[in-house]
């Protein structure tokens, strides 16, 4: 048998231009194979639409302009706040240089220290008072080394050293041993800074006439008088039963009344108090600090120290008295050394004593009121 192909071509395969006649010369109709039956095209589901395109929108030259005049908006509206802010601060600088010519203080300065040295006052007074002890102590201290510079520059013999000494004794004695102790502990202070300036000139041989040493040496004394002994008094009340609230009500008195004073003496100040001492003080500045120490002593005394509204009355009467008392004494001291106030280290204040000279006294008639009227009390 031979593997050749017969001459009449029936083993050829088809080509494929060949198959694709044959199958379109039966009409189109597909040939049916037992193992792919006839394929119905009614089954297939119709395609889903496609997603419609969602337009694009331009901003068109209208929104532009909407947008421009919003933004112009904001912009004036800012600008105006910025020229009321400026004129506001303008009117209040104005204000405040007005009063600074009339009374000598920056008002705005004053009251931002004024307040700080508030809050920490009355953060010491109010959650454990013994935390007053070293803010009167360092108070002490201040006002000590301030009056020493003052009496110095006016050509006192004033020693520093041992008046911070005696004055730490004071001070701390006042809170922590008996009152009787106190006394003695004042006694031991006043002779401590005396002998040592006694001492010290013994030393020196500079030919200081004696009665410039003997007026040094009572100066001296007085220092520790004026403020260490003062501000014990303050501990000595402290430290009775409910002692913080009295302590604390006699200093609001007290700057009730400054304050009230300030703003009637600014306000309709007319006729001096007492202008050789100090030209700035007037009746009706007085009148205002009567009625602002009579109407905090009473709601003081109902309120915090809880005893009847007359002895608030009594108490503000008291303090006004002690404090405006103080404040001349004080006035009368810088006349004498020719001074303004006692330092510059508190900006629209001055000096620390320039702001204790109506608290400092006020102490002694606080503890006194404190032993009278402290059983009136109603718990």
């Amino acid at each position: 048998m031979s593997d050749e192909p017969t001459g009449d071509g029936t083993d050829k395969p088809q080509t494929r231009r060949e198959a694709r006649d044959s199958s379109t010369s039966t009409g189109g109709i597909p040939l049916v194979d037992g193992a792919f039956p006839a394929f119905d095209t009614t089954s297939i589901p119709p395609r889903p639409p496609l997603p419609a395109e969602v337009p694009v929108f331009a901003a068109s030259p209208l929104d532009t302009a909407d947008h421009n005049a919003i933004r112009e908006q904001w912009r004036a509206a800012r600008d105006e706040l910025g020229n009321h802010v400026s004129h506001a601060r303008g009117q209040l600088d104005q204000a405040n240089e007005r009063i600074k010519e009339r009374t000598g203080r920056d008002l705005i300065l004053a009251t931002l220290i004024g307040l700080a040295f508030g809050a920490a006052l009355l953060a010491s007074l109010l959650f454990i008072k013994v935390l007053f002890v070293p803010f009167a102590l360092a108070a002490a201290l201040l006002g000590v080394y301030e009056l020493s510079l003052a009496l110095r520059a006016s050509g006192r013999r004033i020693d520093v050293v041992p008046q911070f000494i005696a004055a730490t004794m004071l001070v701390l004695s006042a809170f922590f041993l008996d009152l009787w102790l106190v006394w003695v502990v004042l006694f031991l202070a006043v002779a401590f800074v005396i002998v040592w300036r006694l001492v010290a000139q013994m030393v020196a041989k500079d030919g200081r006439t004696y009665g410039d040493v003997l007026t040094d040496a009572v100066i001296g004394g007085f220092v520790q008088i004026y403020v260490p002994f003062l501000a014990a008094v303050a501990l000595i009340l402290l430290k009775q039963e409910g002692g913080q609230w009295w302590v604390l009500s006699f200093i609001a008195i007290a700057v009730v009344a400054d304050t009230g004073a300030y703003a009637a003496g600014l306000s309709f100040g007319r006729h001096p108090m007492a202008p050789k001492i100090s030209p700035k003080k007037t009746w009706e500045g007085f009148g205002g600090a009567v009625v602002g120490s009579i109407a905090a002593g009473v709601l003081l005394a109902i309120f915090l120290l809880h005893v009847p509204w007359w002895i608030g009355v009594i108490f503000g009467v008291a303090i006004l008295l002690s404090a405006t008392l103080g404040d001349l004494g004080e006035s009368m001291l810088k006349r004498d050394l020719g001074i303004k106030d006692m330092s510059s280290w508190l900006p629209g204040h001055g000096g620390l004593l320039d702001r204790l000279d109506s608290i400092l006294p006020s102490t002694i008639p606080a503890l006194c009121l404190y032993f009278l009227f402290s059983s009136w009390a109603v718990l």
